[in-house]
């Protein structure tokens, strides 16, 4: 076996992290060897989780880094093993001019690892989550038995599914009605038995093979970064593309507004940027009263060239200007007094992209990076706090003074950002000690109650994984019988607590 140490904590930093040994498989028949022969196995994919998930407890780490064949593709599928990388699918793809919309924005994720985790990102608002786009999968068992598995082979009845030669109890539970859950196992009176294993994390099996959806041909992208003069200015632009967008999928006019993914950063994310350079650095300018703003991901149609962009995008305010999307785009934005300060990357323009996608990803990295400065110069306790929640778009305004008013309410610094098209946000305290970090898990697990009480969900596309607070706001979710009930399927699949012991809920 392979020295343990590059593998020993994911991207939570989750603490503790220790493994008997790691696994290279390179074949369905050498994951089976593994898990047959190991006590415990944890398979791990990019180490990107979020959550503790893909961080070792002692078990014998099965990473599929190897398994990086793309096996088959058709008109509208795709056949990869589990270790091809997001970046390697979309590249494939696009040479057939298709791609794979509901893929997250770390496109070093894993394949295995988008599916255990039922994935989401950006583009959930138009396309929904991962699951929505997978048709079969291979999945080793506990007990090293290779299953091949589509949907519709298999579905609920009066209680109990099969899968292959197991009956598992189906939860009783009732799942938040969002476009983004990743907390636990999948519940439905008439689920599908695929759906079990998309989202579990590694706990029911280990993922080697899985067939997605895909689409062709693809669209043309611009992006958009609106600067706005107030969160509520912001909520009401995102509201107006919201429904905008809605209209457009449902009347098929090409000449609509087609945002597939709204995203927003709050005033203190601004900030962030502004002490690190980034604006500068990306060549972004920000009005100086901006207090929040719009990352707007829009699909335009094939036919619409560069040149012609910045034709409609010039002319657009002129009363003779062509009716298209762009158009409409600018007309909506000019009717909130935010067209000039808007900057655009229209399709074709590559660079400019590049930059607006940089200022987004700055956010969250210089978050991070505080989180780390203070562990290493305050205490080595502090981790990083924060919450992945979702609520209907309709609430998203009433949870969101929630989220300030708990953070706020405690004297914590925070910042706020994530996808608003969903109401999936991402509060994330900026500790100064640790007791900043135990007001703020306190902060989270009251967001938690709120997030349910208006019909969201505390747990949206980063999973359970292994940390205390995810765990604890499962619990609270389904309350102690709905654990009982995950338990009882991990039971029927993995009978000796094999795979993943301690993910998603605590081991034994």
């Amino acid at each position: 076996m392979a020295d343990v140490t590059p593998f020993l904590e994911d991207a939570a930093h989750f603490p503790g992290g220790h493994a008997s040994g790691v696994v290279f498989p390179r074949s369905f028949d050498e994951v089976s060897e593994a898990v047959r022969h190991a006590d415990a196995v944890l398979p791990i994919g990019a180490q990107s989780s979020l959550t503790g998930g893909a961080t070792p407890m002692g078990e014998v780490i099965l990473s599929t880094s190897k398994m990086t064949r793309i096996l088959g593709q058709t008109a509208h599928t795709l056949t990869v093993e589990a270790g091809v990388t997001v970046a390697a699918i979309q590249e494939h793809l696009a040479a057939a001019g298709a791609w794979l919309p509901p893929a997250p924005t770390f496109t070093g994720a894993f394949a295995g690892g988008i599916v255990a985790t039922n994935a989401a990102g950006a583009a959930t608002f138009k396309y929904g989550s991962v699951r929505d786009w997978v048709l079969a999968l291979t999945v080793v068992l506990a007990d090293g038995s290779i299953l091949r598995i589509a949907r519709g082979d298999s579905t609920a009845s009066h209680g109990r599914l099969r899968v292959g030669n197991l009956v598992v109890p189906v939860p009783s539970y009732q799942m938040p009605r969002v476009v983004k859950k990743s907390a636990g196992y999948f519940a439905s009176p008439d689920m599908d038995a695929i759906d079990l294993f998309i989202g579990s994390e590694g706990t029911l099996g280990v993922i080697v093979e899985i067939t997605f959806r895909v689409l062709s041909p693809a669209p043309r992208e611009a992006l958009a970064l609106i600067p706005c003069r107030s969160e509520g200015q912001a909520l009401r632009v995102a509201g107006r593309l919201r429904e905008a967008s809605v209209e457009t999928w449902r009347s098929g006019d090409e000449s609509g507004i087609d945002a597939c993914a709204i995203e927003n950063i709050d005033r203190r994310c601004i900030q962030i940027l502004e002490e690190d350079g980034v604006t500068s650095r990306e060549h972004v300018n920000l009005p100086v009263d901006t207090d929040a703003a719009l990352f707007v991901q829009l699909e335009l149609p094939v036919s619409t060239t560069p040149a012609r962009a910045y034709e409609e995008i010039a002319s657009a305010t002129e009363a003779g200007a062509p009716d298209s999307a762009l158009v409409r785009f600018c007309r909506l934005l000019a009717s909130e007094d935010l067209l000039d300060v808007t900057e655009l990357a229209p399709p074709g323009d590559r660079r400019r992209f590049k930059q607006l996608i940089g200022v987004r990803e700055a956010v969250p990295a210089g978050v991070n990076h505080r989180v780390g400065a203070a562990k290493r110069s305050a205490d080595a306790r502090i981790a990083k706090t924060a919450a992945d929640m979702i609520v209907p778009f309709e609430r998203f305004a009433e949870m969101n003074a929630v989220y300030r008013h708990g953070f706020e309410s405690r004297g914590l610094d925070y910042a706020i950002w994530g996808h608003i098209s969903d109401g999936n946000v991402h509060p994330n305290v900026l500790p100064r000690s640790y007791d900043d970090v135990e007001q703020g898990r306190e902060a989270i697990l009251e967001f938690g109650r709120e997030a349910a009480r208006l019909g969201g969900c505390p747990l949206a596309e980063h999973g359970v994984g292994r940390g205390a607070i995810k765990q604890a706001l499962l619990r609270q979710l389904y309350g102690d019988a709905g654990i009982a009930e995950m338990r009882a399927v991990k039971r029927a699949l993995d009978p000796g607590w094999k795979l993943a012991p301690g993910v998603i809920f605590p081991a034994g």
